[in-house]
């Protein structure tokens, strides 16, 4: 064993491709004949989501490389140049699958359950023509801005994301004479135009036909020789260097408008496009064919989320959950005299979030709460949090709130919000500089008989209500002194910079995280070499960090039984002989995103249990601020492990990884069907109909059975 080098590049899998994966097991669930029609909408439309964001941060990033002469190898051995070759390949192939889904699948399957969707303006009755043109004349046609490119107009700017028509037009004077133009489809108009229809069903035509059909209208003294819709995408990575930001505010607002005119990185067409339309657009974007995607349907699947949200199609749809009530919080209560009787854990989104809005909205009113600090890193639209901190500071509290402006993708919202709460009276931190900011914690500092007392919620998920309907997540109020204590030394670091000498039970990454890690997984090692009882079973969003994979392949090898719950990205490899033998990844993909970060240590059968905001990932453990903590309960411990077990058992929407990195379905030849997120659905019912009934009848309880098998 002393032999092996885990750390060698053919035991890693490259993270992008993993990625790529991940979005397959996505497609997968759009592909996936036992799921109601419009959900599988839904997952096809994430795909699109989810490859814009991909191609904007990841395959930029490696572009950006690429064109700085950097050829460092990745943890897989691949320099940027060589990811890139198999990147191209890869999402080729992802997208030639999301369309034959859409095309020899999707349609079909609409058209047959009443939702006709006309692709091609072509395909209209005259009776629908004649409505589509009176569409555009009322409602389309005063907000386009038609831009024809010629000697005295360049080419326009493209902005990053949208949607546009490139046509080239000939002036009626002169049919010889070509030029190029555009127009780009207003995204402030819905892209879901519905078509008159008798009977029963809907009929609907995208917005970019019916302009398409009616160009000439635009272009009054020409000829339409050809049209077709076109799309950009754009190097979105913010570059932001904090040391010279005088004001990293305003620094940030600055590069969020850069976004728009990033380098061009990937061009979609319309299939069959013009060669002299596609070879302008080649020229004016500095395109490679490589990054040229001829689409055979509508560009911009996420529209297909819009498609999903159309009234009438519920029995196409998956019933909607409601998040259930929190027994040991029931509605009314004093929060605080509840946290006092024990810590109380929440699983979202199968428990309601309210009682984490709740929880600050009764510190800004409670007259005996003195202070509340809060780290913020994504937040909803119209939130509630913000709303009771700002009620907080106007009631004379002291209020510090650390809004993390560097995340991605809502650095607008998070200005926006940061200004409101200074507004308000907040002390608010723009976030460390060379770090993120991503842990969750609210500290409560509350005044009460025997003295100060400190309240605390940690969490793995953003204090975001909207997205805790939709994201996995774990959250644990505790008035615990030493968790307090340590609660205060992270806002004092965040604010001040003072670095405690030692911690209770929090663990901080970028400084103290990832050795925690380390020792936790060598502990293991240690036991199993031993002939001590050992086990890992670790559950996050991404694996990616060589340091935690290879110390995870060295307890492996040492017999360790290691089992992973990775959503997304994993860099290790399973079914390598003397390496990862006892090690096992399984990918859960439902209609909930697995968001929850959980790790059980059998540390020789006194088994330790953790949550984290932080994945194993360098960016989580070396570059941004998070937070584990331990949960010490036994009666916690034991609903982490059944969530863990539960995760585990899952044989229909799990997907498992092989020895060739390819992720198969669990064998289910005479096994019971059973689904994880099902099952926390069904019992967070049945607990908070048993807590209801024991409040009236004082009958029963309900318990979970626990078990690791």
């Amino acid at each position: 064993m002393g032999t092996i080098d885990f750390t060698n590049a053919k035991y890693y899998t490259n993270r992008e491709l993993s990625w790529i994966l991940f979005d397959h097991r996505v497609l997968n669930e759009a592909r996936d004949k036992n799921i109601p029609l419009f959900e599988r909408l839904k997952f096809l439309s994430i795909t699109a989501s989810n490859l814009d964001e991909f191609f904007m941060i990841r395959v930029a990033s490696l572009k950006d490389m690429v064109n700085a002469g950097y050829d460092k190898k990745d943890i897989a051995g691949l320099k940027p140049e060589e990811q890139l070759a198999l990147i191209d390949k890869a999402i080729h192939e992802l997208v030639e699958l999301q369309y034959s889904t859409w095309n020899r699948s999707l349609v079909p399957k609409l058209a047959n359950s009443g939702l006709v969707i006309v692709e091609k303006h072509e395909d209209l009755t005259a009776q629908e023509a004649a409505f589509v043109d009176h569409y555009f004349e009322q409602n389309v046609y005063p907000v386009l801005t038609p831009m024809a490119v010629d000697s005295s107009r360049p080419f326009p700017l493209v902005r990053n994301k949208t949607l546009n028509i490139a046509a080239l037009v000939s002036k009626k004077s002169d049919p010889d004479e070509i030029e190029f133009a555009t127009v780009q489809v207003p995204s402030v108009l819905s892209r879901i135009v519905p078509l008159p229809t008798e009977g029963e069903g809907k009929k609907i035509i995208f917005l970019e036909e019916i302009i398409e059909r009616n160009m000439s209208k635009l272009f009054l003294n020409y000829n339409i020789v050809c049209a077709y819709p076109f799309r950009i995408m754009r190097n979105a990575d913010l570059t932001i260097d904090e040391d010279e930001a005088a004001d990293l505010l305003k620094e940030i607002e600055k590069q969020i408008k850069k976004r728009q005119w990033g380098e061009a990185i990937r061009l979609e067409v319309e299939d069959g496009m013009d060669k002299r339309l596609l070879k302008i657009l080649k020229k004016e974007l500095h395109m490679g064919e490589q990054n040229i995607y001829h689409i055979n349907g509508p560009l911009d699947l996420t529209v297909l989320m819009k498609v999903y949200g159309l009234d009438g199609f519920d029995d196409l749809k998956t019933p909607k959950f409601t998040p259930q009530p929190v027994p040991e919080l029931p509605a009314g209560c004093n929060i605080f005299e509840e946290i006092r009787k024990g810590d109380i854990l929440m699983h979202h989104p199968y428990q309601t979030f309210e009682p984490v809005v709740e929880f600050i909205r009764q510190a800004a009113r409670d007259p005996e709460v003195l202070a509340i600090k809060q780290t913020l890193y994504r937040v909803s639209g119209n939130s509630p949090i913000i709303a009771a901190l700002a009620q907080a500071a106007e009631n004379g509290k002291q209020v510090s709130v650390l809004v993390e402006l560097k995340a991605r993708f809502d650095e607008e919202n998070n200005i926006g919000w940061a200004r409101m709460l200074e507004k308000a009276g907040c002390h608010v931190i723009y976030g460390l500089v060379g770090l993120k900011t991503h842990s969750k914690i609210t500290l409560v500092v509350r005044r009460e008989e025997d003295g100060i007392r400190r309240y605390v919620h940690l969490g793995t998920g953003n204090y975001n209500d909207a997205t805790a309907k939709l994201y996995t997540d774990v959250g644990m109020l505790t008035a615990s002194e030493s968790v307090g204590e340590d609660a205060t030394a992270v806002f004092n670091m965040l604010s001040g910079y003072s670095e405690p000498l030692v911690w209770n039970k929090l663990s901080v990454a970028p400084l103290w995280l990832k050795d925690k890690f380390l020792y936790l997984i060598d502990r293991e090692r240690k036991n199993a070499a031993e002939g001590r009882p050992a086990r890992i079973i670790a559950k996050m969003n991404s694996l990616c960090d060589r340091d935690i994979i290879a110390a995870l392949y060295a307890a492996s090898a040492q017999g360790v039984q290691i089992d992973l719950i990775v959503r997304g990205i994993c860099c290790l490899k399973t079914g390598i002989k003397g390496v990862s033998e006892n090690i096992t990844v399984r990918s859960i993909v439902g209609n909930f995103l697995e968001h929850s970060r959980i790790f059980y240590f059998c540390n020789d059968d006194n088994y330790e249990i953790y949550c984290a905001s932080a994945d194993w990932m360098p960016r989580n453990l070396e570059r941004r601020v998070e937070i584990l903590f331990p949960v010490d309960s036994p009666a916690l411990k034991e609903e982490l492990v059944h969530i863990l077990d539960n995760q585990l058992k899952d044989n229909m929407k799990a997907s498992v990884l092989q020895a060739d990195g390819s992720y198969v379905k669990p064998d289910r030849r005479g096994k019971t069907m059973f689904q994880s997120q099902d099952a926390f659905c069904w019992e967070a019912t049945e607990k908070a109909k048993a807590a209801a009934e024991e409040t009236t009848l004082e009958s029963r309880t309900f318990v979970p059975q626990t078990h690791i098998q």
